[in-house]
């Protein structure tokens, strides 16, 4: 649905992106990543048609947004971070405006209550966009991006501004869209794009350096597997059935916690998941475990160590091993 290939952009002497390939699949939701500065607006520019590259292509459902522009940005929503919005008009004016600037071929009536319905912004239809709060404003942008029903929607920092229970209904209505669109979402609140997107690319300097799955990157990355618990139980007999696990390399105890509760830290064998055959000895036993947790690397480490040169590549199809 969307093809990147080999794209590059330069000012003079700048390049800001530099012969970066990635794609993104129908229905795939793909999280944009990078610092600022990185090259990632310029890549979404280029997407969108804003603005034209120095070398490569930008395939929107297989057209060259270059070649044919009009027949590519057909297939596009564009939300900005800073929404498109027409002050002074009226929701429904504005809508409306979208609506036949985009020469859209829809019941309009229909189309237009269909979209307001699913962002959520029918109560105010009737009202001026200049009296509306930051969250309604956000909103209306997000419904002129779905007039027409684009295959592809290019939202940039779609939720900047909103309180808590706004994020969470516009992360839940992307995860939606996601189901009948190719959505690709820039975000520097890198729990939204975990809890949202099915597959990350990071881009640094202009470079690709990641494009993977937040899962993958995390074990690829990692240094070590290794899993933290906190069981309830006889310590010692704990560590003995621990040490007993199949592909167990060292079980060591950590600390007490609480009255017969002990933490211990497992290190297996590379590649092996010894988490279900922990809870099948210890749930045999009766030695509830109160906690389990992977030394992989979160999504905010991850992007530090892409980031600030401790691991650095071009990686066209998944993380460097």
């Amino acid at each position: 649905m969307i093809e990147v290939k080999n794209l590059c952009k330069n000012y003079g002497n700048k390049q800001a992106v530099d012969n970066i390939s990635f794609s993104a699949a129908e229905s795939e939701i793909l999280g944009f990543l990078g610092p600022n500065g990185a090259g990632k607006s310029t890549t979404m520019n280029i997407l969108t048609g804003y603005l034209s590259s120095s070398g490569g292509e930008a395939l929107i459902n297989g057209v060259d947004i270059l070649e044919d522009p009009v027949a590519a940005k057909k297939d596009i929503g564009y939300l900005p971070e800073q929404p498109p919005l027409y002050l002074d008009m009226t929701v429904d004016e504005y809508l409306g405006f979208v609506y036949s600037l985009k020469k859209c071929k829809l019941p309009k009536k229909s189309h237009l209550d269909e979209i307001c319905g699913l962002v959520k912004i029918t109560d105010v239809r009737g009202r001026v966009i200049r009296n509306l709060s930051k969250g309604y404003r956000q909103r209306v942008g997000l419904a002129q991006a779905l007039v027409g029903n684009p295959k592809v929607l290019i939202l940039d920092e779609p939720t900047v501004g909103l309180d808590p229970k706004q994020i969470i209904e516009i992360r839940t209505l992307i995860k939606r869209l996601g189901k009948n669109h190719t959505v690709i979402l820039s975000s520097h609140i890198l729990s939204e794009v975990q809890a949202v997107c099915d597959r990350i690319v990071v881009i640094d300097k202009g470079k690709l350096v990641a494009n993977d799955t937040a899962e993958h990157l995390s074990h690829n990355l990692s240094a070590d597997h290794k899993l933290t618990v906190q069981i309830e139980g006889p310590a010692k007999e704990v560590q003995s059935l621990l040490n007993g696990i199949p592909d167990m390399v060292e079980v060591h105890m950590n600390r007490t916690v609480e009255k017969n509760v002990t933490e211990f830290e497992l290190n297996a064998k590379e590649g092996a998941d010894i988490r279900r055959e922990v809870f099948k000895r210890m749930a045999a036993r009766n030695y509830p475990i109160l906690l389990m947790r992977s030394s992989e690397l979160t999504l905010e480490e991850i992007f530090l160590k892409l980031t600030t040169g401790d691991f650095y590549g071009n990686i066209e199809n998944g993380a460097k091993k």
